[in-house]
């Protein structure tokens, strides 16, 4: 890393960090009661120069890389509050757009993400279908000059407030994995065909508006399929997996650092049996294998950066560092739990929101069983 380079990250660091710690996370209790964010944050974000760091700056995005973009991902986990879908808003909706949009349509829909005005979601898992992309049933067939939806899906990250949302559905369900399209849909509440569903109950992020969506004859122009021809969804998303799999491990790579943290001021002020908890022999070596794995993660994580800005991220190595990083995320957090005692048991300790929070990496961007399989097979 170059020393203009490095200084510039350093500086986008104390940006990030000050927008989650003074502006966001105080407001967990809110978010987290009516399981949304403030939807007034991401224009906030998009103010400060927050999203859409790694899109070209004739997009309205910031025109730097990922090594920017993975900043934002990391400083959230790190804040311990993962109410606004980041990852999903700037991460990965825009990066769509950029790949298989027209130009035309680049220049409408990314600004609005860019600054804020709008917020991005993506419908790919369903009630019945999970990791099995090939295995959607929503359906979209072409009347005239538009497509008309029908379905549902589940599990949406930014449902409840999204005003673009990214759909895949079978424009021809005979053709399995070669029949899934990828189209775009402007929506709001009074979109006619579209219904958001409820606001689902998790155990963990529960500022985040995770949601139901329902299509019942949704119609968007047929200019809006992304790519040249239907059919190219399922290789367009096996395109972009690997970065959505790379901001798992930056995230649980800021919740990890988030966790050690938090755990060696607690034992260092928590006494047991006349002397500090740090003082024990079991804490210190608890603690300095969690600081060595949290290297190990730290070096992984931004190995992985440089390859993506480099054009060599494959699915391999993304796969690999989204089971690892997810896994060590889940062992160190519950270690870092059971140091804190029955205060780690408390909601008011934020190790206890990183350990519910969590659980999810492990799941999410494909099951980490998928992850294994996919390695394998290039073996």
């Amino acid at each position: 890393m170059s020393e203009d380079l490095g200084a510039e990250l350093a500086d986008l660091t104390t940006l990030a960090r000050d927008f989650f710690t003074k502006e966001v996370a105080p407001r967990y209790e809110e978010f987290a009661a009516a399981g949304e964010p403030d939807r007034a944050l991401y224009k906030r974000a998009g103010d400060l120069g927050l999203l859409c760091m790694s899109i070209p700056e004739e997009y309205g995005g910031g025109g730097a890389s990922f090594a920017h973009e993975s900043v934002l991902f990391h400083e959230q986990a790190r804040c311990g509050d993962l109410s606004m879908q980041l990852g999903v808003h700037s991460g990965i909706v825009p990066h769509y757009l950029l790949a298989y949009a027209s130009e035309e349509q680049k220049k409408r829909w990314i600004p609005k993400l860019a600054s804020g005005e709008w917020i991005g979601a993506i419908a790919m898992t369903e009630p019945g279908t999970g990791s099995d992309l090939q295995a959607i049933k929503t359906r979209a067939t072409l009347e005239g000059d538009e497509y008309v939806i029908s379905g549902a899906k589940t599990f949406i990250s930014n449902g409840a407030t999204c005003d673009l949302l990214i759909i895949a559905a079978k424009t021809d369900p005979s053709l399995g994995a070669a029949g899934v399209s990828l189209l775009v849909a402007e929506v709001g509440d009074d979109t006619p065909g579209f219904e958001r569903g409820r606001k689902l109950k998790k155990i963990g992020q529960k500022g985040q508006d995770t949601t139901e969506l329902f299509f019942d004859g949704l119609r968007i122009p047929a200019e809006n399929l992304l790519g040249e021809a239907p059919g190219r969804g399922f290789v367009q998303l096996m395109q972009q997996l690997p970065q959505e799999r790379l901001i798992v491990g930056v995230a649980a790579l800021g919740a990890c650092e988030a966790a050690y943290e938090f755990t060696l001021a607690y034992v260092r002020e928590r006494e047991a049996f006349g002397k500090p908890l740090a003082a024990m022999q079991n804490t210190r070596f608890e603690l300095a294998d969690i600081a060595t794995k949290v290297e190990v993660m730290r070096t992984f994580v931004h190995d992985a950066i440089g390859k993506l800005d480099r054009g060599e991220l494959d699915v391999k190595r993304a796969a690999m560092v989204k089971l690892w990083c997810s896994e060590e995320q889940s062992k160190l957090v519950d270690r870092c739990l059971q140091l804190h005692g029955g205060y780690g048991y408390m909601e008011e300790y934020p190790i206890a929101r990183l350990f519910v929070d969590g659980r999810i990496s492990r799941i999410y961007a494909g099951a980490n069983e998928v992850m294994k399989d996919l390695i394998a097979r290039q073996l």
